[in-house]
C-alpha cells in the first residue's frame, strides 16, 4: 500500500492512502485507527441530519424507561462510523462502492463508546465490465473500547488497477 510521499517534482511530495486492486490479498486484515469516541452531539446531530424521530437517540428522559436506561448511537451512525474508518486503508482509491450485505448489529452502542474498526478481504475477482479494475469484497468487524464487537459488514467495492486510479490521471 502506497503511504509514502511520492515526489512529484524538486522539493515537492504528494501523500497517496488506498490500495490498487493488486494490492488486496484475500486473508489479509486491516487494523484501522484512530479509533472514535462517539458523543452524544454526534449521535443527535446525526440523528436530526437523517430525519430519524426514535426518542431513544436523542430523549434521555424516554431512554431512561428504556430497557437500556440511556440514549443509544442510532446504528446507522455506527455503520458510517465504521465505514468511514476503513476508507484509508480499503476504498481510498476506489471507484465505487457496489454494495453492503449482511449488516449485523450484535451490541448497543451508547454515546461516550469508542469504536475500533478491522477488516479482512475476503474475495479479490477481475471486473467483467471494466479491464482496468477489479472488485473486492471485504468484511469489516466494529469493536467497543471493551472489545465487544458492536456491528460487522460486508461490502464489496471497485477498485483501479495500478496505474489506472484518479491520483494517477492527477499526476
Amino acid at each position: 500500500m502506497t503511504h509514502q510521499p511520492t515526489q512529484i517534482g524538486p522539493q515537492r511530495y504528494r501523500e497517496s492512502f488506498g490500495r490498487y486492486y493488486e494490492e488486496f490479498t484475500v486473508g489479509d486484515v486491516y487494523e484501522h485507527r484512530p479509533g472514535r469516541t462517539i458523543t452524544e452531539t454526534d449521535n443527535t446531530w446525526f440523528t436530526l441530519l437523517t430525519m430519524n424521530t426514535h426518542p431513544l437517540h436523542f430523549d434521555q428522559e424516554y431512554a431512561k424507561a428504556s430497557e437500556f436506561g440511556r440514549t443509544v448511537v442510532a446504528s446507522p451512525l455506527t455503520v458510517a462510523m465504521l465505514v468511514g474508518m476503513s476508507v484509508t486503508d480499503v476504498s481510498q482509491k476506489a471507484i465505487a462502492n457496489l454494495g453492503w450485505k449482511e449488516i449485523r448489529l450484535t451490541h448497543p452502542v451508547f454515546p461516550g463508546d469508542t469504536l475500533y474498526a478491522e477488516t479482512e478481504v475476503l474475495e479479490t475477482r477481475d471486473s467483467k465490465s471494466r479491464p482496468n479494475a477489479g472488485i473486492v469484497t471485504v468484511r469489516t468487524v466494529g469493536r467497543n473500547q471493551d472489545g465487544t464487537a458492536v456491528c460487522t459488514f460486508d461490502r464489496t467495492i471497485l477498485v483501479p488497477r495500478r496505474g489506472h486510479g484518479v491520483e494517477d490521471k492527477n499526476a
